[in-house]
């Protein structure tokens, strides 16, 4: 965020585009420290590639493309504007039985970003992400969180609404990129549950970056601010979760 509004309570934003606070930055920063040269990782959800390509701040920017800092990237989704993700080196459809054409433990690191909100049936994508991830391997998803304000106003909007409230509070959003969430697997208890101890490492962080929605007032803006102060950490707007498939014994 580099508007008027938000570097008038986040001046730091001046210093380099974010701020100490912005999610973008502290996700990819997790993500950047879990893969490495040799690792084959797979985006799922990869869509158009609008973060890597469309997102003002170049340090962000960095951080969010992993072409030619890992082996390979890979992408899959239901979108076939996926083979148009210049993001990526490989690209590949999604079918409507939601079997991922990958080879079973094949992958290295999955990335997810604020793409398990619009998860139809959770069962059957934590299987398929369980198939292809390698043992060792890592599952890193960002997505709003069921229970904060964020998901539970989206949910309160009529179907019909969405796009055109979302592209009002948020000027920069396209109407493409705006999808329908059902937040099925958005909770903390809901990845424990597809993703049980028994073969997982599960830590959830649970996160407030700066106001997104605020239409760009200044009142709105500093109200969503005190609101996310006081909130509780399992009612924080977004979960960042890292999740480690365990070794073969």
């Amino acid at each position: 965020m580099t508007d008027a509004v938000g570097t008038h309570f986040f001046p730091e934003i001046a210093a380099g585009g974010f701020s100490r606070v912005d999610g973008t930055v502290q996700f990819w920063l997790r993500v950047s420290a879990l893969i490495g040269p040799e690792s084959i990782v797979l985006d799922f959800g990869a869509g158009r590639g609008a973060k890597q390509s469309e997102d003002s701040v170049a340090y962000r920017r960095s951080l969010l493309s992993l072409k030619g800092r890992v082996r390979e990237v890979i992408g899959v989704d239901v979108d076939p504007v996926v083979m148009t993700n210049e993001a990526l080196d490989r690209a590949f459809l999604i079918g409507p039985d939601g079997r991922l054409p990958i080879p079973d433990r094949s992958i290295d690191v999955i990335v997810s970003d604020f793409v398990f909100e619009h998860i139809q049936d959770a069962a059957s994508a934590a299987r398929e992400l369980d198939r292809v991830l390698k043992p060792g391997g890592w599952i890193c998803a960002r997505t709003p969180n069921r229970y904060g304000y964020i998901a539970i106003g989206n949910q309160l909007i009529p179907d019909a609404l969405h796009a055109r409230v979302i592209r009002s509070a948020q000027v920069e959003r396209e109407g493409k990129d705006v999808f329908p969430a059902v937040y099925r697997l958005n909770t903390a208890s809901a990845f424990k549950r597809h993703f049980p101890a028994s073969r997982y490492d599960v830590y959830v962080i649970p996160w407030d970056a700066e106001p997104a929605y605020y239409f760009g007032s200044k009142l709105l803006y500093s109200l969503f601010l005190a609101i996310q102060h006081f909130t509780p950490a399992s009612f924080k707007t977004v979960l960042m979760a890292f999740m480690r498939k365990r070794p073969v014994p």
